[in-house]
Formats: structure tokens, sequence, C-alpha cells
């Protein structure tokens, strides 16, 4: 295992006024056959209480824990880019036991301990499967809105061909370029649920989630879209998720937004939860809060409510 670190310049995509949030320091390390991104903050602080893990949602990056971030005391956090994402390798995701592995390798890897860990929608999937694969190394989970459906939706057997043969979602249609980051923000800013964030948490997803182009002038997604269709492809793909969640028996807590969609594959209505309404019963020691009138995107529509809930969390963990 090699890690190597730079510091994060922006690379001409702008950068927010100074504000209470430490920057954080970039690293790389290649782990589960892909170079994974993560920032850290406060690593001198790690020996004096919990680390805080957070993983993003499919499409998003480690930055759109930002404001979640500065909204916290200060303690020792790892934001991880999941693969495909962000700074991280880009490689198309065909099942999604893979993102939990990831996730259990960068634990292993950097020897955390005593983790809260935050994980948004695919983050808080993938955060179960890691913590199960972790022994005692996890304290308390926070999961955002993750995607897990009932467990009669996912499929048996081998991941089927069709999700290795191309990009076949809507999402491998979005836009990849762009002049600038100002040109994202005027494009996105009155669509889908992006209206809603909190405006420097969409300020953090549009500057953070462009690219030097790499051929040409201007800025790509880090997100590419033919891997953001590669995931959805493969929602139905880990039913061991609930031998995971069944086997946890630290606190777990489940934020859970606007009634599921009807459809698990299909039409891009991320607005509304992923999340099965039975899921929170599955844990040994699991409980839910419902946000019935908030969308799936809840770090970046009510950071300060997610931030008060973490805090909590990191009471409890000591």
């Amino acid at each position: 295992m090699t890690i190597h670190s730079t510091s994060e310049e922006g690379e001409g995509a702008g950068r927010l006024a100074a504000d209470a949030i430490a920057e954080p320091s970039l690293h790389f390390v290649r782990l589960n056959d892909c170079e994974l991104a993560y920032y850290e903050r406060y690593p001198e602080l790690e020996a004096l209480g919990p680390t805080l893990l957070f993983v993003h949602a499919t499409g998003f990056h480690a930055r759109v824990w930002d404001q979640v971030i500065a909204r916290l005391p200060r303690v020792h956090s790892i934001a991880l880019d999941q693969r495909g994402h962000g700074r991280s390798e880009k490689k198309r995701l065909l099942h999604w036991r893979v993102v939990g592995q990831d996730q259990a390798a960068l634990v292993e890897a950097l020897a955390l301990e005593n983790i809260v860990g935050v994980g948004h929608s695919m983050g808080g999937h993938a955060m179960i499967d890691a913590a199960a694969a972790c022994g005692d190394r996890f304290r308390r989970l926070l999961l955002v809105d993750p995607v897990v459906f009932p467990p009669d939706h996912y499929l048996d057997g081998d991941v089927p061909a069709r999700f290795s043969e191309g990009p076949m979602h809507p999402a491998a249609k979005r836009r990849n370029h762009f002049d600038s980051v100002e040109a994202m923000i005027d494009r996105l800013k009155g669509r889908s649920s992006f209206p809603r964030f909190d405006p420097r948490s969409f300020r953090d997803y549009c500057m953070h989630g462009l690219r030097p182009a790499e051929h040409g002038n201007g800025f790509e997604l880090a997100c590419p879209p033919e891997i953001e269709a590669s995931v959805y492809m493969s929602t139905r793909t880990n039913g061991a998720i609930y031998e995971s969640a069944r086997s946890l028996e630290i606190p777990v807590l489940v934020l859970r937004a606007q009634e599921p969609r009807d459809e698990l594959v299909g039409p891009m209505a991320f607005s509304t939860s992923p999340t099965w309404p039975g899921l929170a019963a599955e844990f040994p020691n699991g409980r839910e809060i419902h946000f019935p009138d908030k969308t799936h995107f809840l770090p970046m529509e009510i950071p300060d409510e997610v931030a008060a809930l973490i805090r909590k969390e990191l009471e409890a963990a000591g």
C-alpha cells in the first residue's frame, strides 16, 4: 500500500471565501485494485476522540460534506471519493459489494478506530457492508437515506451481462462539459432538487464536481456520465446487504426522506427516498428519523439538521 498526498488547489475551478472550516489535505491510496482519493481534516485529533468517516452519494464527491463539517466541532475526519467519483480512479461499477469492500479496505489501510460513520445514499449502503467487515472499528453509523431496497427486490446469482455492455441508464446522457463552474451553476440552479440545496452546498457540489477537461478547454464532470450510469444500472446486485445489516450490533440511525419512488431503475427522479421503510428494524440496534417533506439530498438540503444529528452521535460515542 502506498499513500501519497497533495494540496487541493481547485485547478482553475474557483474557490469559496475562507470561513470557519479548515481546508483538508488530499491523499491518494491504491486499494482493491483502484486508486482512491480521500480528504482528511484535523489528523492531530485522531487519538483524542472518534473519527468521522463521510461517504457521499452516486454522482457526488467528498467535498459535498464541507458545509456539514463546517457546522461540527473540530474532530478528526476522513471524506472518501468513491471509485469513479471526484479525484478517485474512473472505474465502472458492476456490483455494489465492491464499494463496501473499498470502504473496508480504506479503514484497514489507515488503521482507523473508534469510527462514527456517516454515509449518504450509495455511500450509506456501502457503509453497512464496511462496518460488518471491519469488526469493532465502527462505533456508530448514521445512514442518510441509504439506497437499500426491500429484500425481495435484489437479483440472485451473477450480475446480468447487460450491466457490462455499456451505459443504458439516462444518466449516461448527462451534459459532461462546462466552460466554468459558473456555467454549471447557471445550468443546474433551477433544475431537479438543486433549488432546495443550501447555497454553499450547491456551490461546493459544482465547484468540486468538475475537473479540467482532458482535451481542450473547460471542465468535465468529476463523475463521468458513463460511470454514474453504471452505478444506477447495478443497484439491485447486493442482496447480501441484509446479512451485513443483521450482523451489526452497534447503534445505527437511519434518516429517511420522502416516501420511496415506485421505480427502482428508470427515469432520473431522484428527489424521493430509495430507502425501504423497514430497513431500520433490520439492524439489531437500529432506529429511524423520517423527513417526509425533505428530498433524498438531505446533507445538502438541511446541513444544519444533519450536523446536529452527527453531533449527538459523536457525544454518544464518547
